[in-house]
């Protein structure tokens, strides 16, 4: 079965990233035979739809589950309707993280973890960064 996770880089040992919709690759996972290959995130820098379009990426790679640190509303929703299982609190190696997987050690979850924007940097204050602008 091919699992996603989302990834720091290229490989089995670079560590896991903790965001769904704005990490920098995802490291596509044959849970049999470790086989893996990498997807890039071209969500990565969009100002809106990050989630949305690394839904439809991993959607795409014809994986059953993704295995990450946080997913955000319109990214679970996305993957929730494709019928794609989602596992978050992943850290360590991408290896270690499938491992986990195959040993039923990860939560799946059937609501997002993060409000929508999370990983989202330099914004900080929201859309219009006006605090202290009243």
């Amino acid at each position: 079965m091919k699992v996603a996770v989302s990834s720091t880089g290229n490989g089995l040992d670079l560590p896991v990233d903790p965001r769904f919709g704005r990490c920098n690759v995802f490291v596509i996972v044959d849970t049999e035979t470790m086989q893996a290959e990498t997807l890039p995130n071209s969500g990565i820098g969009a100002a809106h739809g990050a989630g949305i379009g690394a839904s439809q990426a991993v959607v795409g790679a014809g994986v059953k589950a993704v295995l990450t640190g946080q997913v955000g509303p319109n990214a679970h929703m996305a993957l929730s309707q494709a019928g794609v299982k989602v596992y978050t609190g992943a850290s360590g190696t991408v290896r270690q993280i499938v491992e986990a997987y195959k040993r039923g050690e990860l939560r799946e979850v059937s609501s997002p973890t993060v409000g929508g924007h999370f990983g989202q940097g330099g914004r900080g204050m929201g859309k219009g960064g006006r605090r202290g602008m009243e």
